[in-house]
């Protein structure tokens, strides 16, 4: 295995760690009443857009076509504005369960539309690797714990979703962009198209927040999403989709259940038993499967 696919790999196993942690941090920010979620949002995105133009000034620098500026904006909608204010406003309707069992579908619609659009080879391998993590997901979210109580729930599981065939469609298309440009070159972009477009729906959460009331840990928490969360993960998705196929960087989502009950295993706010090994067992295997033969998955 050449040295630019495992650190593609790393990568991308890193990401979905990253979002495994995300979670319990956002969560006890938002549900804590710190700040509400389009308000949270708008931190986000603004905090990465600045963090992405200060980059470019010490990166190599590549013109983009005029052209491949409608595709970013596309890109903006789907993997930032769409993708962002669906999930946290979901999340508001539905439990956390739902909504992790509906965000298993994301690796079938990449793989779907990846044989439509990049034309990628949907093989046998890795549609036992995808059923697997699948089901590995599926169990570990039925059986984590939560003590959400949603209203709406039918409203949330739209949202979350949408969110879902959003990620996915933004895959398909930052895809396209890195056979063509430096992550570098369009991220920064990426982001500034994005603060525009979540600008109207959280900056009236966002001029409420009470600053003066963050402990330490909440502010370590909006940090943690903003700088880990947000921009580490928004930079490292696009340099592994440089070497690795769409439907093998969407199959990574699976690991997001093992890392988050891992992490409420040592918070002491969750419990292992065999049923959470297997299922965790399945979700490695999956992964594993979809992620084998270099010759096939480039």
């Amino acid at each position: 295995m050449d040295k630019t696919r495992v650190f593609a790999l790393i990568a991308v196993f890193l990401v979905q760690v990253i979002y495994g942690f995300t979670f319990t941090f956002a969560n006890d920010v938002i549900d804590d009443g710190f700040i509400k979620p389009f308000g949270f949002i708008f931190i986000r995105v603004l905090g990465a857009a600045i963090l992405f133009w200060i980059l470019s000034l010490f990166t190599p620098k590549q013109r983009i076509e005029p052209k491949d500026f409608i595709i970013l904006f596309f890109a903006s909608v789907f993997g930032i504005a769409l993708n962002m204010l669906t999930f946290f406003k979901g999340l508001e309707y539905t439990t956390p369960i739902h909504a992790s069992v509906i965000m298993t579908v994301v690796p079938i619609v990449v793989l779907v539309l990846s044989a439509f659009f990049l034309k990628e080879r949907i093989t046998g391998l890795k549609i036992i690797g995808i059923l697997l993590g699948f089901s590995g997901a599926i169990v570990l979210s039925v059986y984590g714990k939560s003590t959400h109580v949603a209203d709406h729930i039918p409203l949330g599981n739209l949202l979350v979703f949408i969110n879902a065939v959003s990620y996915s469609i933004y895959l398909i298309i930052i895809k396209k962009l890195t056979s063509k440009y430096h992550p570098f070159t369009f991220i920064k972009w990426l982001f500034l198209f994005g603060f525009i477009l979540v600008l109207p729906f959280g900056y009236g959460e966002f001029s409420t927040i009470a600053w003066t009331s963050f402990s330490p840990y909440i502010v370590f928490s909006v940090l943690f999403v903003v700088v880990g969360a947000t921009f580490t993960t928004y930079l490292l998705n696009p340099i592994a989709l440089r070497h690795l196929k769409a439907s093998t960087v969407s199959t990574f989502l699976y690991i997001q259940p093992v890392i988050a009950s891992i992490f409420a295993l040592l918070m002491g706010s969750d419990t292992m038993n065999l049923i959470k090994i297997v299922a965790a067992c399945l979700i490695f295997t999956g992964v594993y499967l979809v992620t084998k033969k270099p010759k096939l998955y480039r």
